[in-house]
């Protein structure tokens, strides 16, 4: 095998207390080839005392602070100061499967852009992280593929990177988008490998957008004018979509008044049944 170098980048905010968890999880990969960067995006706790302990640990460890900007400004930091071929984005309260990154360089050299792999909730929720098979129009739908997915640095900085307003979440589902434009759906692939842990907490970021519908739809809103033409090119524009919902209702409108009257005909059928049965009986 040709060995590829992966960067992975743990950008960290307000996580001390999982951190060590985390980076023992990239410790442990059987792919030797990487290097980790841990972004303090201006944390108050003792992520820094933590980080660097893992630096003098291994010197793959590599630390990095900076004012607070927010998880997409610190993963760019760390992408920017990355020499690794690859990019793998691990937040830092979440971990890997000791195997990941081993599975992954198998398709490195077959040209495959997007890697990824099947997930699981824990903390909080233990479960499995159900995840569509990925096609571009259910990537446009909603996030399918979680943010430690393996691309390359290239693509990303095609990209010019996370978007840093996305600021309340959504941003890694905003990137897949951008980075999908102009990759063919052969070139993503998701291993049959279970290589992703999700850590699930009582409050979030994630949970708090997911809870909160108006902040959800702003962000929303604010990725489809964004990728409109994406969104066009695959939909359609809205008038279309305009015709095709007044097509669907006017379907469920037929159906419906169809359900009623043979609803009606069985009811009556009923109670003829019952009236012959009962004049039967009483003769």
């Amino acid at each position: 095998m040709q060995y590829s170098h992966i960067s992975i980048i743990v950008p960290c905010y307000k996580q001390a207390e999982y951190l060590n968890e985390c980076l023992q999880s990239v410790l442990d990969q059987t792919y030797n080839h990487w290097e980790c960067l841990i972004i303090n995006d201006g944390s108050p706790d003792a992520t820094e005392e933590i980080a660097q302990k893992w630096v003098a640990k291994d010197a793959r460890f590599k630390y990095h602070k900076k004012v607070n900007g927010g998880v997409a400004s610190a993963r760019n930091l760390g992408i920017e100061k990355a020499f690794g071929e690859w990019i793998l984005p691990l937040d830092g309260d979440d971990k890997i499967g000791s195997e990941y990154l081993q599975n992954a360089a198998h398709y490195f050299n077959k040209g495959y852009r997007i890697i990824y792999c099947k997930a699981r909730f824990f903390g909080a929720l233990n479960e499995p992280f159900a995840l569509k098979p990925f096609t571009k129009k259910d990537l446009l739908r909603e996030n399918i593929i979680f943010v430690s997915g393996l691309y390359l640095k290239k693509d990303w900085e095609n990209t010019k990177g996370y978007d840093e307003n996305f600021v309340h979440g959504f941003e890694d589902w905003e990137f897949w988008i951008h980075m999908i434009k102009e990759i063919d759906e052969s070139k993503v692939i998701k291993m049959d490998y279970t290589g992703f842990y999700y850590r699930r907490k009582e409050e979030s970021r994630d949970t708090a957008i997911n809870k909160n519908e108006k902040e959800k739809k702003i962000i929303s809103s604010m990725i489809y004018l964004k990728h409109l033409d994406t969104y066009h090119h695959e939909f359609g524009s809205y008038h279309d979509l305009l015709l095709i919902n007044k097509k669907l209702r006017t379907e469920k409108e037929n159906f419906a008044a169809k359900s009623r009257s043979l609803l009606k005909a069985i009811r009556k059928n009923m109670v003829t049944k019952f009236l012959y049965t009962l004049i039967e009986k009483l003769q």
